[in-house]
């Protein structure tokens, strides 16, 4: 039999996983694979664990939120572990599950995992940090980690929206020079993210359009500081509606981007606390990780598939 490694979350969500383990496993063995299961104890388990880990395994599957997948990501990377990863989305929001086509259903995503089609998608490096989908900073870049589990397994996403309205009206603001690709901006920004996701925080539409995983470039998109309540209206109204206003926000794609600033600047990546920088530099290693998803959707995620 071929030899998977198991690593969930147990803690993840509202423990939608917990009951249906058995199904999981059962569904794991009917595909042929031998499984070592191992449930997360601390944070940044996955990471130790996917490090530790011995070879010879020819799938690894992770379930939990967007920061169990990070984890486990990021040990697959640091050791340069190349073989595909399935994943069982238990989280909050699942933003990345849900860009690439992965089943909200846990005995789907598990079928997915070990029936579906590798698709090699990017992952970034923000510094020395990989991530998967989002690094960010500025306004309610810290609710995700700073909110507690206990919050998130009982109101969900809405969670998220109830302690980042909390701030709204002492909202920090950062005066970044922005590089890429030869260009410059110079500004100041209440928020900035690079992303390689279809949604961020369970909002869509001022990532961008036509978004694929595996073209070497990420989505960047920089809101600038309101300087009065009518700019800030038309800001909110925006992120609302879901559109890009040109006038608040910088939107474009890029490889590589540089951030500087006077001061340091906290950061997430995937949801994590990423470390607060002067200077942050984010590339794209272009199809670096091979994900499991459903053979039908893989044409759709790639640049090929456009066109």
């Amino acid at each position: 039999m071929k030899k998977m490694l198991f690593i969930y979350n147990p803690n993840a969500g509202t423990g939608a996983l917990k009951p249906k383990l058995s199904d999981v496993l059962d569904i794991f063995t009917k595909g042929g694979y031998e499984v070592t299961v191992y449930p997360t104890q601390k944070h940044h388990d996955g990471i130790e664990k996917m490090s530790a880990c011995q070879d010879g395994y020819e799938l690894i599957v992770c379930s939990g939120g967007d920061g169990t997948l990070d984890e486990v990501m990021t040990g697959m990377r640091m050791r340069s572990y190349d073989v595909p990863l399935g994943y069982i989305p238990a989280g909050t929001t699942n933003d990345f599950a849900s860009s690439l086509g992965i089943p909200k259903d846990i005995l789907e995503a598990a079928d997915t995992a070990v029936n579906g089609v590798p698709f090699s998608c990017d992952v970034g490096r923000l510094n020395d940090s990989y991530f998967i989908y989002v690094a960010a900073f500025g306004l309610f870049t810290d609710v995700s980690y700073e909110t507690k589990q206990s919050m998130k397994n009982i109101l969900g996403h809405l969670a998220y929206v109830l302690e980042g309205a909390k701030r709204i009206f002492n909202i920090p603001s950062y005066k970044v020079r922005v590089i890429y690709d030869g260009r410059e901006i110079e500004d100041e920004f209440i928020y900035g993210m690079v992303t390689n996701s279809r949604s961020v925080g369970g909002f869509k539409g001022i990532i961008g359009t036509d978004v694929v995983f595996d073209d070497g470039e990420f989505e960047v998109t920089l809101i600038k500081t309101p300087k009065n309540p009518m700019e800030l209206n038309d800001l909110l109204g925006a992120i609302m509606l879901g559109q890009i206003n040109p006038d608040r926000m910088y939107s474009f794609r890029s490889g590589c981007v540089r951030f500087e600033s006077l001061e340091k600047i906290p950061w997430t990546v995937d949801g994590e606390y990423g470390g607060s920088h002067e200077t942050v530099t984010v590339r794209n290693e272009r199809r670096a990780l091979q994900i499991m998803v459903k053979q039908e959707v893989a044409a759709g995620l790639s640049v090929e598939g456009r066109n």
